[in-house]
């Protein structure tokens, strides 16, 4: 499938920050380039409005770094987002997720071996994934696990990533890793 952007832009496309920012962020990946980037930061503003956004959503947020994790595979799983699953797979393991514990988030909430709170949010954000919203039923779950500034963060979260499939899947952005 060919990129519907084109995924090696140069300086011109991109400007000087965001070319230098795309290439630091290539580096930091281990990959000749940062597609994502490349795509999103040919339209320059947006990329910088989304960054702070991203980042504090994926690390700088109140959710351990596990269950930050765990919504983002599942999300990449329901979507089918191979770019999401080829760069969340590594971070996810890099913090603890094993590959068992990876099948068992993409298998669902019904999966022998969760955790109260992971059955919890993987519910959740099928739910939210299916329907955009919750039922009552998994609020109250949920609240059981998380905190009001929690719970907006999870939501953000599910439907940050869920609009960023839907993204890589419009934009056709090409994969980083090869394979």
């Amino acid at each position: 499938m060919t990129s519907r952007i084109p995924a090696s832009p140069g300086l011109r496309d991109l400007g000087v920050a965001n070319w230098v920012f795309c290439k630091l962020a290539a580096r930091r990946q281990h990959v000749p380039q940062a597609h994502l980037f490349t795509t999103l930061g040919q339209h320059r503003r947006l990329l910088w409005s989304w960054l702070p956004f991203g980042g504090v959503l994926m690390r700088g947020g109140k959710l351990p770094t596990r269950d930050t994790e765990l919504v983002i595979l599942r999300v990449a799983h329901l979507r089918d987002s191979r770019y999401e699953m080829q760069h969340h797979t590594r971070m996810a393991a890099a913090i603890g997720l094993d590959d068992a514990t990876q099948a068992r988030i993409f298998e669902g909430p019904a999966a022998d071996g969760l955790t109260d709170r992971q059955r919890a949010l993987l519910t959740g954000i099928d739910e939210l994934v299916d329907t955009r919203t919750l039922s009552d039923a998994t609020w109250a779950q949920l609240s059981q696990h998380l905190d009001r500034t929690r719970l907006i963060e999870f939501v953000m979260l599910t439907s940050q990533y869920d609009a960023l499939a839907a993204t890589l899947s419009a934009l056709r952005v090409p994969l980083d890793y090869p394979g």
